[in-house]
């Protein structure tokens, strides 16, 4: 993929993701025997909330919501220019923080309840991020994005394990269940980003739109230069994830925290070591 095409990606990443979770939206209300809202009604959402007065707690509280919705878009930049693949997962850990600092700095409880929970997410998934990270690095012998692409092999066949800890992680990082442990609005009514509204609402809003391109490109990644793979990969996976939320309950927050640190990260690591004794 040339770099001018993964740039126009970058450009309308925000436009892709909203058609994700508007795809997302309609196959969970079939799923649970629905009609559902319309393809666009994500987009009707964000002229909405851009429509209303703008409203904030504090300048620091908006800030954090911006820099949530553009350090997210610039990781996402950083993976689709070709760069270091790890760079581009630090950038995601920065958007995140920024998320958690916001909610932080305001004193409803469900605000910093939430933020504590995001943190709980954080430190569950991003671990096993930089495990599956190296893990590509193993196989490919480079983190550069444009080398895995060109790969001959297929990655997701010396990295079965790997693959699976991480379409299991994927609840943690998009707050499906069983993992909606930071929302949970049931509990806390929305978690980190209930105090805001309007555009600062929206930057928000948006932001989670361009979590969905992040995590399933790095889906795609385990097809290697097989894009018809990777894309398979894309499809099953988004369909699984979505049946998954459906069907469970979500669970506390130890437990999302146990199942990635004492199952997830260690099956992920033997397989890595695996692959390096074996090689």
């Amino acid at each position: 993929m040339n770099q001018t095409f993964m740039l126009i990606l970058t450009l309308f990443a925000p436009i892709i993701g909203g058609f994700v979770y508007g795809v997302e939206r309609i196959v969970k209300a079939r799923m649970q025997s629905r009609v559902g809202p319309p393809l666009m009604q994500p987009f009707y959402d964000f002229f909405k909330l851009m429509d209303k007065r703008p409203m904030m707690v504090h300048s620091l509280h908006a800030v954090m919501g911006i820099m949530y919705f553009v350090a997210s878009w610039f990781a996402l930049l950083v993976l689709f220019m070709g760069n270091d693949l790890l760079v581009a997962v630090f950038f995601h850990v920065i958007a995140v923080l920024a998320l958690t600092i916001g909610a932080f700095s305001v004193r409803s409880p469900y605000s910093v309840i939430g933020a504590m929970r995001e943190l709980m997410h954080m430190i569950s998934y991003e671990p096993l991020m930089v495990l599956m990270v190296v893990g590509f690095y193993q196989v490919v012998g480079s983190f550069n994005l444009k080398d895995i692409l060109s790969y001959e092999g297929i990655p997701l066949l010396q990295l079965p394990v790997v693959f699976v800890a991480f379409v299991l992680a994927i609840p943690m990082m998009l707050h499906k269940s069983p993992f909606d442990v930071a929302e949970a609005h049931q509990e806390i009514v929305g978690g980190p980003e209930i105090e805001y509204s309007g555009p600062f609402y929206e930057a928000v809003y948006t932001g989670k739109w361009i979590e969905y391109v992040y995590v399933f490109f790095f889906v795609f990644l385990f097809g290697g230069s097989h894009y018809w793979l990777g894309a398979l990969l894309v499809l099953f996976v988004f369909l699984f994830v979505n049946a998954l939320d459906n069907a469970t309950a979500r669970l506390d927050f130890r437990r999302m925290v146990k199942f990635s640190w004492f199952v997830l990260i260690p099956i992920s690591a033997l397989n890595i070591i695996f692959l390096a004794l074996w090689r």
